[in-house]
């Protein structure tokens, strides 16, 4: 019994795909964008794409031609060619605006942006492009069913933007470029004032300026010992309850010994 049904499959299978074959080599259109038609409601993106895209070039200016374009671009979408696919969904929603596939297209391809940006330790030219599409949507379609999904997608992405701002401040300081440390920080809490990372980044700002008043060449170091004690009261007044207190707290009671024994000095 097992068996037959297995032959059956087989049967049924190498009758479809022989079907496949001779519809893409036919000089059929209609027959084509039907076959695109079906595969695509099946699921089965990778041969509707390949009939769709012998065909749409044909359709242009027809009946069917919007049908076809959105199954195009959608085949390319539920492949995970995001780049192809954002491609033909904005040039989808520029060509039928009224389409009541429009505001999908729109989204899908500001997601496909989305998709497309790296992680973030890499150059994120991507990121700030896709945060871009996705706030056009959103300015677009602020009624949208896709609104909620569309904001926690800028919201991801706004995140890897601070992540590698943050980063970069930090690994200034683990290079002991110190003072390119302290300014990349002020830079970050300018441009992310809601960061989560906030809170990090007067902790490590600190820590950067303390590095610069103990390592700093005599005649500098009543100067930046102040400032490290400047950007210690920041952190202490902004986060009175930081993880990093404790650890701060002991930095700063260090340079006020450095400090006393300086003005001892003079």
């Amino acid at each position: 019994m097992k068996k037959g049904l297995y032959i059956l499959l087989i049967s049924m299978l190498l009758i479809s795909c022989s079907k496949f074959q001779k519809t893409l080599k036919s000089e059929d259109t209609a027959a084509k964008f039907e076959m695109a038609t079906e595969l695509y409601d099946a699921g089965k993106y990778k041969k509707s794409f390949r009939l769709a895209d012998q065909i749409l070039q044909q359709y242009r200016g027809k009946p069917q031609a919007e049908k076809l374009t959105y199954i195009h671009a959608m085949c390319s979408y539920h492949l995970g060619d995001y780049y192809i696919a954002s491609y033909h969904l904005d040039k989808f929603t520029d060509i039928y605006p009224k389409s009541n596939k429009a505001e999908e297209a729109a989204f899908l391809a500001a997601k496909g942006y989305y998709f497309n940006s790296p992680v973030y330790s890499k150059e994120q030219k991507e990121t700030v492009e896709a945060i871009e599409k996705l706030q056009l949507f959103i300015n677009a379609y602020p009624n949208s069913e896709y609104l909620e999904e569309a904001n926690k997608l800028v919201k991801e992405l706004d995140y890897k933007l601070e992540k590698k701002a943050f980063e970069i401040a930090k690994q200034y300081n683990l290079i002991r470029d110190y003072q390119a440390s302290i300014k990349s920080f002020n830079n970050f809490l300018l441009e992310f004032p809601g960061s989560t990372l906030r809170g990090d980044a007067f902790y490590y700002r600190f820590v950067a300026s303390y590095n610069l008043a103990v390592y700093s060449v005599e005649y500098l170091k009543e100067v930046r010992i102040k400032e490290a004690n400047d950007y210690y009261q920041s952190l202490k007044k902004s986060y009175p309850n930081s993880e990093y207190l404790e650890d701060a707290t002991i930095k700063k009671e260090f340079l006020q010994q450095e400090l006393n024994t300086f003005n001892t000095k003079s």
